[in-house]
């Protein structure tokens, strides 16, 4: 089956063409990039020809770009984020016909397995004359694995804090691979990284995983830190483990890098993959992670209890402390979501208590307008003004996040202190803190079938030999990223998009940008940066 994408250039019939199947015969296994090949004589002659060789795309950095040819000079951008792969490093595995092809489920599938040249884009609007970019390997079963299904000793791991849907996920991993690979030998790690090393196992089967996913939490345990990696490999070699499902978010993730280097280093027949992990949506590349939809839903209560008490009061002031360690995306949904909310606060934008355009006189005014307020507060937001009151040292737990101060109560400390003492005007405040009610519930609908989709995708990849890989959705389609991309930076709420501009126009809260002379002179692309620079300086 032919797949081609074609896009006219301001150049003349400079035509993009991506023929797979019916050039197939022209894919060399020992060339590591894409091949430029002379034009076919129907496609005219100034038209070219783009070939991704579908294995031996994998570089040690993962990347691949377009040859160019000896008589051009452009290059049409395009970038592979490759995953790596077990003949990487064991080049005479023996792959075996994926078991899918007998399953009466899959028999009715149009295209039961996704073609190895199949990509999804990082970025999907583009101009016509713009690189085409980076693009990461479709996720799905491929007709191809590199595992005989009895020979499978699959695990499955839980690190670092709780979120909504792991138990779908765990779940999912044991289903698929019971029912679609025929795999019966399924671990589960107790309490984290540290179960590798201090036996804490237990048998996994779809009996005993059946109605996990209806709980919150974990149903394996999680704890923070522990990562040895030598302990670990050995653990996973002792025991003839060739699969490891490893979920948990940045430094979990991080763990899993280097459990499979080192399992690369020894030469060992075993797949890594990780499934992302964090609640406050702020892993990179991804679309979202799961349990974030969860979260949003069930922030709309604690948001809805706190509207409801502010106003049945006199001059009511409601602050919501909501998840958000560093990045205020389930604060800035939530609040789009409410319209409850008159001001949402999160770690990106900064705020300032005090004077013309600050939360105090806006607060002021919305009590004179409405006679109540809500605010949202992501729980990293305004950690600096605490840090400069008490003097403190940045402390961090065992996965390595900076331990934050309870700055919930230190604004409504604030606001009290404030109104009560400064302006001499009564109010009532509410606080309301739902952070580990939050956490701690089952995944709802849309939570549910977006785990599965991701553990799918994880055993198929780990079934065709990937490894040191993550799963997620890019541009809504699944697809294998190389663990490193989405751990070398966090995902923020970005300042100078329009969803956050979104946000403002519905709450009409001040912007706390006035208050800086220096950012009234700066342009919309380089307010970020002083954004970022006024948080770094002192106050």
């Amino acid at each position: 089956m032919d797949l081609s994408l074609s896009s006219s250039l301001s150049k003349p019939c400079h035509t993009l063409s991506l023929s797979f199947s019916s050039i197939s015969s022209s894919f060399s296994h020992k060339t590591n990039s894409l091949q430029l090949l002379p034009s076919s004589s129907n496609l005219g002659s100034k038209c070219r020809i783009f070939l991704i060789n579908p294995l031996l795309s994998r570089q040690k950095d993962h990347k691949i770009r377009a040859a160019q040819s000896s008589n051009q000079t452009d290059d049409d951008g395009f970038v592979l984020e490759d995953v790596p792969h077990l003949t990487n490093f064991l080049p005479n595995l023996q792959s075996y016909p994926n078991p899918l092809q007998k399953s009466q489920a899959y028999a009715i599938v149009k295209q039961t397995f996704v073609s190895p040249e199949d990509v999804v884009a990082q970025k999907i609007v583009v101009q016509k004359d713009s690189p085409r970019g980076v693009h990461f390997r479709r996720a799905g079963p491929q007709e191809k694995v590199y595992f005989k299904s009895d020979d499978v000793r699959a695990c499955i791991v839980t690190c670092g804090g709780l979120c909504p849907g792991i138990n779908t996920v765990i779940r999912e991993l044991v289903c698929s691979l019971n029912s679609m690979y025929d795999v019966d030998d399924i671990l589960g790690i107790e309490g984290g990284y540290r179960g590798f090393y201090s036996k804490n196992t237990l048998n996994l089967t779809p009996k005993v995983v059946n109605d996990i996913h209806k709980r919150g939490g974990t149903f394996l345990r999680t704890s923070r830190g522990g990562h040895d990696t030598n302990k670990i490999v050995d653990n996973i070699q002792d025991r003839g483990i060739n699969q490891v499902y490893i979920i948990g978010g940045d430094g979990t993730q991080k763990g899993a890098a280097l459990i499979y280097k080192e399992v690369e280093r020894r030469g060992l027949q075993v797949a890594v993959a990780g499934i992302p992990k964090t609640i406050d949506n702020d892993i990179a590349v991804i679309d979202k992670s799961f349990g974030f939809d969860t979260a949003v839903e069930e922030a709309q209560r604690a948001i809805n209890a706190a509207h409801v008490e502010v106003e049945s009061v006199e001059n009511g002031v409601g602050i919501v402390k909501l998840m958000g360690r560093y990045s205020g995306f389930i604060a800035m949904y939530a609040t789009l979501a409410s319209r409850d909310v008159d001001c949402c606060l999160i770690p990106e934008s900064p705020f300032y208590l005090e004077g013309q355009g600050g939360l105090f006189e806006f607060i002021e005014h919305r009590l004179k307008e409405n006679g109540h307020v809500v605010i949202v507060l992501a729980e990293g937001a305004g950690q600096e003004y605490i840090d400069a009151a008490l003097h403190t040292v940045g402390e961090k737990d065992a996965s390595g996040n900076r331990l934050l101060l309870d700055n919930g109560l230190w604004l409504s400390q604030k606001v009290k202190d404030h109104f009560t003492k400064v302006q001499k005007m009564p109010i009532n405040m509410k606080y309301i803190d739902p952070t580990y009610m939050i956490r701690a519930i089952p995944s709802n609908a849309s939570d549910n079938i977006y785990c599965t989709l991701l553990a799918h995708s994880a055993v198929h990849g780990a079934m065709a030999g990937y490894t040191g890989f993550t799963v997620g959705p890019v541009n809504s389609r699944h697809a294998y990223i190389p663990i490193s991309h989405v751990t070398e930076a966090q995902n923020t709420v970005k300042l100078t998009d329009r969803m956050w501009a979104r946000l403002l126009a519905s709450t009409n809260q001040p912007s706390f940008l006035s208050y800086d002379p220096v950012i009234r002179e700066k342009s919309d692309r380089e307010i970020l940066e002083v954004i970022n620079d006024t948080k770094n300086s002192s106050i």
